[in-house]
């Protein structure tokens, strides 16, 4: 089809920004940040590669992913620990924060209680930026690798992508039947990768992770939270994402509580205050 005599003229008109966040409440990323400094590990969870683990962060306190062995993404899931049915909103969290996280960034839940889960604190990879690829680190564009998916596209069955990873962790965590699990996982926090958009198809990519060991995100938990966290069989995902060859490494979860008072002043947030009917 041939274009219009104002095709230019329509391509030229520039974008408006769906949710402007001038009004966004605001984290208070220093008193965040010197309630980390002085904070205490108090549980280490450790993810072997290709699996997942489940953990808990009470409100204040603060959770760290660690790159342990070698290059290494994952995909996290949060809940709120007393109701699965609050939990992690990653296409609200994209359209607030853009398609990749970092520090002052939140993870925000659910409707109808759409308030912060965690707020990222740290971040060692911030210096990354944007690549001449377009790539970023830590998105929340792609859902995760899936046994679904994985047999659409190759016909077969493989049972340690992070889908499967995570609800076996849900299993664990909560003794809820595998189906059942199976649906409380949900769209991820991609950590670690680093992903973008082709300028010529637009398709969702992935490529070799900058992460290496020691590097860190670090998040301050807003709310009561069980978290789980898959170690990716695509390892830095440099190749594929869903694979039994791939150099794959643990991650590391740091549960760290703040010293008394580092927080005072500090309430966790309420759920939104939206008292509507949905128009109904």
């Amino acid at each position: 089809m041939s274009e219009p005599y104002d095709a230019a003229a329509r391509r030229a008109i520039p974008p408006v920004i769906c949710y402007p966040t001038d009004t966004l409440p605001r984290p208070d990323l220093p008193l965040y940040q010197s309630a980390l400094r002085d904070a205490s590990v108090v549980e280490t969870v450790t993810v072997p590669p290709r699996d997942a683990r489940a953990f808990r962060a009470a409100a204040g306190q603060f959770f760290r992913i660690r790159c342990g062995e070698g290059p290494q993404v994952g995909d996290l899931n949060l809940w709120a620990a007393g109701n699965l049915s609050e939990r992690f909103y990653s296409g609200k969290t994209r359209a607030l924060h853009g398609t990749h996280l970092t520090t002052g960034d939140r993870m925000w839940s659910a409707f109808p209680y759409l308030r912060p889960m965690a707020t990222i604190v740290g971040d060692s990879l911030g210096w990354y930026g944007q690549d001449e690829f377009g790539g970023r680190v830590h998105d929340v564009i792609g859902t995760r690798c899936d046994p679904h998916t994985h047999h659409l596209l190759s016909g077969q069955d493989y049972h340690h992508c992070c889908h499967s990873n995570l609800t076996r962790a849900v299993v664990a965590e909560t003794g809820m039947p595998v189906a059942e699990a199976a649906a409380q996982v949900h769209d991820v926090l991609n950590v670690f990768m680093c992903t973008g958009f082709t300028r010529d198809t637009s398709q969702y990519f992935m490529k070799a992770s900058p992460v290496r060991p020691g590097d860190h995100l670090d998040f301050f938990a807003e709310i009561d939270l069980i978290g789980t966290l898959s170690a990716c069989p695509g390892g830095d995902c440099s190749s594929e994402h869903s694979s039994d060859t791939a150099a794959c490494h643990p991650l590391v979860v740091e549960i760290l509580a703040p010293r008394p008072g580092a927080l005072e002043g500090w309430d966790s947030p309420a759920p939104n205050g939206y008292s509507g009917t949905h128009g109904l």
